[in-house]
């Protein structure tokens, strides 16, 4: 479904499953899109829950804008849509860029949430954040395009193991972000560089779980541990062997954990 918001653009979600049932809301990485949640969906729908899947402003099926964003706009718009589907307050469970402006969504909207899931995210912005970003930025804006960084973005996310043994779930995730609007993604990147959640954390009032893969070389754990700390009765688990997909590259660890929790 496509939903106009209250500047003029649209926002892509998918709803599957009973009315009526309590709803898991699913938000993707940076450079992905809800097709990131292949390995989750069925498993939660079999486990008798509904599953939303949302697009993130300028990825997938939502549509990009110019200039930079921030993790406050990207969390309206999560807010936004929740408030639309009037689905009641949901699990959310977002990862990297969806686990930021995921803590957005509860810090500025209490009572959209029953529980967060906050995987392989940071609290706040690296010291070195400029260092990270800026060349990749720069390749992108060049090209016009997000190709240029995708090899590397996908070999940080996912280990040689797994292309070697999911070679089409590899060449589907490498699609998704070569095909990424350039525009969404430098906007979604800007965002990643300026924000930070620290001061406001302690005030996060909903059951917490913080999951990271065991070798993320993309979100160091210790940053997930942080944000475990900093919430009140925040929960951390490592998905051992996994970069920073955990939910594609180890999801039987994963769905476990997550079933886990939300039945807890």
């Amino acid at each position: 479904m496509l939903i106009r918001t209250p500047d003029g653009i649209t926002l892509s979600a998918d709803l599957l499953g009973d009315p009526g049932r309590r709803t898991v809301c699913l938000v993707h990485s940076l450079g992905a899109d809800g097709g990131m949640w292949a390995e989750q969906v069925p498993v939660l729908l079999a486990a008798g829950y509904r599953v939303l899947r949302i697009d993130l402003r300028g990825h997938g099926g939502s549509a990009a804008t110019l200039g930079a964003y921030t993790m406050r706009l990207l969390g309206d718009d999560l807010a936004f849509l929740l408030r639309r589907l009037d689905l009641g307050p949901v699990d959310y469970v977002g990862l990297s860029l969806g686990g930021m402006s995921g803590q957005a969504l509860a810090l500025d909207h209490p009572g959209l949430l029953r529980s967060i899931t906050i995987c392989d995210a940071l609290p706040e912005s690296l010291p070195n954040a400029d260092a990270i970003w800026g060349p990749r930025l720069d390749a992108v804006r060049a090209a016009g395009s997000v190709q240029p960084v995708a090899q590397g973005t996908i070999e940080r996310w996912l280990t040689p193991a797994f292309q070697a043994a999911n070679p089409a779930r590899w060449a589907e995730i490498l699609a998704t972000i070569e095909a990424t609007p350039a525009d969404g993604y430098c906007g979604c990147v800007e965002a990643i560089m300026r924000f930070s959640h620290v001061a406001r954390l302690p005030q996060l009032a909903i059951p917490t779980l913080v999951l990271c893969g065991e070798h993320d070389h993309a979100v160091p754990p210790a940053e997930g541990q942080r944000i475990a700390r900093l919430v009140p009765d925040g929960r951390f688990v490592s998905i051992p062997e996994a970069r920073h997909l955990p939910n594609v590259e180890k999801p039987g660890d994963f769905n476990r954990v997550l079933l886990d929790w939300l039945g807890g």
